[in-house]
């Protein structure tokens, strides 16, 4: 049995994960992640940041531009 679980039905992304996702650089994101350490859309793994899915796609709705 497979247990892989889809990228698009996980909670939380790392950052390929999310760059691959969102279709956004992964040097665009860590600038991102590095620019806003606190935001609401991160979660720390110890110093590995992951990306919330729902909370990024709520934000990157209301931009038009990254």
């Amino acid at each position: 049995m497979n247990s892989t679980v889809p990228i698009w039905e996980k909670s939380n992304l790392t950052l390929e994960e999310a760059a691959a996702y969102f279709r956004i650089g992964e040097n665009k994101l860590r600038k991102i992640v590095s620019e806003n350490k606190d935001a609401d859309y991160l979660l720390w793994n110890g110093n590995r940041p992951q990306i919330k899915r729902k909370k990024f796609e709520q934000l990157i709705d209301r931009l038009s531009v990254v």
